[in-house]
């Protein structure tokens, strides 16, 4: 019998670090949790290290770091670390062969390039790290021959569907949105809409910020750039179709007029355990019911409006520029995010602050990673100054 694959998970205790110990749960003869890392939801981790008995666990929350101490204390022989770099080390963590990043946010940054710079192969959930960090992410995989799969549901779909032809035959790729919770809302009302309507996602269960991004499709903007860096292809060669039933996850269109679509059950298992076992194919999860096309129903396939989903054209743009413009999206974006949250900004805000500080920003055309950090820091900052400017 094989020996397991070590991995570690970054970010364990939400949704998507969830939902890969259920694959592990599924197939303990071949996965083996290594190292563990959450933000500050301690009494979970410390469940999930007493289930997995991992080498090492980590808090991002160093405030955090004693409680969890308290709670393992006496009950098995496991490295406490915390902070950035205790997260840092998580992924770098000698005995793990995959490290699975599924923090939100510009967080996902650091523990990904220590992951690769280790030499591990990653399975990337966090989007933000490629549209902010793409530019430094994929040479330094490269130099490091660590390979990146893509966890979200649309690139794993586009990962699979490229194995029909060879990459010069693709003209395009095409993502799949479900159009969030106001895809046929009156634009007229969308100046009222509370954060409580938008959290309420009509297909996936999610963090708050990822809803959020949803609802306003910025998040299928990040997924273009996201593509573009995964898959080498130019923006301008990735569309959204809109399809409120998210049983087509995404498809290849090729030169020769053809398209290549993969379909399945909304379920995060599924992308997670091809990324983890491609290009073996596993059953991600013992209570995931298999995918029945003729119960589906009707299966609605529709175009983006703009007037409805600016965000789609600003994200694109941004692809387009490159450098460090996709950081200060990622950044506006996150800072805008939590003022709709917390009140201090219409929903109709959100999009129309990440294009002002966007507009204001000037470009690093070929960025190192300081001058990403740099830019996620006077996105912030600006973005604040805005929020300030508005409550005059």
């Amino acid at each position: 019998m094989a020996t397991p694959k070590p991995i570690g998970i970054i970010g364990s205790t939400g949704s998507i670090g969830e939902s890969t110990l259920r694959v592990v749960d599924r197939h303990r003869d071949r996965l083996r949790v290594v190292a563990l890392a959450a933000g500050r939801n301690v009494a979970r981790l410390a469940e999930q290290a007493e289930r997995y008995r991992p080498e090492a666990v980590a808090v991002a929350d160093a405030k955090c770091v004693d409680e969890l101490r308290a709670r393992l204390r006496g009950k098995l022989a496991t490295e406490i670390l915390a902070g950035g770099e205790g997260i840092a080390a998580i992924a770098a963590w000698t005995g793990v062969a995959t490290v699975v990043v599924a923090v939100v946010g510009f967080a996902g940054v650091r523990p990904t390039l220590a992951a690769i710079t280790a030499g591990k192969n990653v399975a990337l959930a966090n989007k933000e790290t490629l549209v902010a960090a793409g530019a430094v992410v994929m040479p330094l995989a490269r130099k490091h021959g660590a390979a990146i799969s893509p966890i979200d549901s649309e690139h794993s779909a586009i990962w699979q569907c490229l194995r029909a032809g060879r990459r010069e035959e693709v003209r395009r790729l095409i993502l799949t949105a479900s159009g969030g919770p106001f895809r046929t809302r009156p634009l007229s009302t969308f100046g009222q809409i509370t954060p409580d309507e938008a959290l309420a996602h009509p297909t996936w269960s999610m963090g708050p910020r990822i809803t959020i991004d949803s609802a306003t499709m910025m998040n299928k903007g990040f997924e273009i750039l996201e593509a573009s860096w995964l898959f080498d292809v130019d923006p301008a060669c990735v569309d959204v179709v809109i399809h409120p039933q998210s049983i087509v996850h995404s498809l290849v269109e090729f030169h020769d007029g053809s398209s290549v679509a993969q379909m399945g059950v909304p379920d995060m298992t599924l992308p997670i355990a091809y990324a983890l076992f491609a290009p073996e194919r596993v059953e991600s999860a013992p209570d995931l019911h298999p995918f029945d096309l003729a119960s589906s129903g009707p299966l609605e396939f529709m175009p983006p409006e703009a007037e409805r989903y600016p965000a789609l054209d600003l994200a694109r743009r941004a692809g387009i520029v490159g450098g460090t413009a996709g950081a200060v999206l990622n950044a506006a974006d996150e800072v805008a995010v939590a003022a709709f949250l917390d009140h201090r900004l219409p929903f109709t805000g959100i999009v129309s602050l990440v294009q002002a500080v966007l507009d204001e920003h000037d470009v690093v055309f070929d960025p190192g990673f300081d001058d990403i950090v740099s830019a996620d820091r006077w996105a912030r900052a600006r973005a604040e100054q805005h929020l300030g400017m508005s409550r005059r």
